[in-house]
């Protein structure tokens, strides 16, 4: 009995601040999807000094909805830092200075938000003919629209090809498409696959998921209704990590549906046939048409250390304000590391450490030099010069700082040292990729996600 009360207690104790966390992060964004909605996120107000924020290097860490001057300019919507109420800003540019990642730069133009993308019909096809791009890769792609866009990109594959001829098995001349990622797009596009009866071939260079499956435990995703093909209508609005990809994974059960997890696609090439050759570690595969949902993470290189496997370790930082009162190591030495660090070292109650086997920083912007010295002169973060993670454990990690080990209470780890990007893959394959202006496009995914 004694111990049924003590287990209650402490389920309180916990359970109490995540939930109110949860409701004060809903109200936040709740508002500024509100503002997001009244404005349009229209280019009204002065046209000068304004800020231009680059979405693939925003970390939501909100440092940038803080310090400015005139209130509410800029506000989070889906874990991103936006424009919401563009007439009020008069170019203080202290957005800019405050963001950790160096993600808002102030220009002489009207408020905007861009980042380097792909360049896609609206079909969501490339430059490189029956190659398409879903989800998040191809801009600002909620779990919604990466949903519909697999199913829209393989009924416009299915129209295209020609049928098979008879006692044609499937794989013998190649697979009909190719779905590159498993995240909302590409289990989307596969389940589509199976029900318009195209052979397919999914690959994953991680697990089920996608990105989705990096959220921090029970992180909210936010979504809104959406048709799955062999499934229907999904009516749930809100839920958490867990519920979607529980759901995601019965999907894939009840539908039989394959996907080589764990395989890394390394090359894609299109042959004089018209047919794409898709290379990764285990063999090459040939496909009529290659669709890739692969989000905007690329391939992190990794360490190869005990305990590297746990699931506190991680590669990119998607949402630092969802790690509060945490003890944290990032490991690198250049600017996404330092930038990482910054900005989870500026949420509540955080313990962060930046470990680099160098004995100074070499390469690093100087805005984010100044930043670091800012942040271990005040306490928010300590740097460890000449050392190096040896060992990730379930409560701590070991790193040997010169010739002695030393361990670490530890909760969550980041490791930053290197990697292919996406865009450079895109390039790679022959993607033509540039500058995309995405103010009209936020604002209507924040209108959508409000109403």
């Amino acid at each position: 009995m004694e111990s049924g009360l003590i287990y209650a207690l402490f389920g309180i104790v916990i359970i109490v601040p995540v939930v109110r966390h949860l409701r004060r992060t809903r109200r936040r964004e709740a508002a500024a999807l509100e503002a997001a909605r009244r404005s349009g996120l229209q280019s009204e107000g002065p046209r000068a000094q304004h800020p231009r924020i680059d979405v693939s290097h925003c970390i939501g860490c909100g440092a940038c909805t803080d310090v400015c001057p005139e209130g509410d300019v800029l506000g989070m919507v889906g874990g991103k830092a936006a424009i919401i109420n563009p007439q009020k800003c008069i170019g203080h540019g202290l957005c800019a200075e405050a963001c950790p990642v160096g993600a808002i730069e102030i220009v002489m133009a009207s408020p905007s938000i861009g980042a380097d993308l792909p360049r896609l019909t609206a079909e969501h096809e490339t430059t490189v003919p029956n190659l398409f791009i879903v989800g998040e890769l191809g801009g600002l792609a909620l779990i919604k629209n990466a949903v519909n866009q697999g199913r829209e990109v393989i009924d416009i594959i299915a129209r295209r090809l020609p049928k098979r001829g008879p006692g044609v098995a499937e794989g013998e001349r190649g697979y009909d498409v190719c779905i590159v990622g498993a995240g909302p797009g590409g289990i989307s596009a596969s389940l589509r696959a199976v029900e318009r009866k195209l052979s397919y071939l999914t690959l994953e260079q991680d697990e089920v998921g996608g990105t989705v499956a990096k959220y921090p435990r029970q992180k909210l995703v936010l979504t809104s209704p959406v048709e799955f093909p062999l499934h229907g209508r999904f009516q749930k609005l809100e839920l958490s990590k867990e519920e979607l990809l529980k759901f995601w994974h019965g999907a894939v059960r009840s539908a039989g549906l394959r996907v080589n997890a764990k395989e890394r696609v390394e090359d894609i090439r299109r042959a004089p046939d018209g047919r794409f050759q898709v290379t990764t570690p285990k063999g090459t595969y040939t496909a009529r048409a290659v669709i890739l949902a692969l989000g905007r993470r690329g391939t992190p290189r990794t360490l190869g250390v005990p305990g590297e496997e746990l699931p506190k370790v991680m590669y990119s930082l998607i949402d630092a304000e969802a790690y509060r009162n945490a003890s944290i190591l990032v490991v690198g030495g250049g600017d996404s590391a330092v930038e990482a660090a910054l900005g989870l070292a500026y949420q509540k109650g955080n313990k962060v450490t930046l470990s680099y086997r160098g004995t100074a920083f070499q390469r690093i912007k100087d805005r984010n030099q100044r930043h670091l010295q800012d942040a271990i002169a005040s306490g928010k973060l300590r740097v460890l010069f000449s050392s190096q993670l040896v060992e990730v454990r379930n409560r701590s990690v070991v790193l040997r700082v010169g010739e002695t080990p030393q361990e670490l209470a530890n909760d969550y780890v980041w490791v930053f040292v290197g990697g292919t990007s996406p865009t450079a893959f895109l390039q790679r394959i022959g993607i033509q990729v540039g500058p995309h202006d995405l103010t009209s496009e936020a604002a209507g995914e924040a209108q959508r996600a409000v109403s």
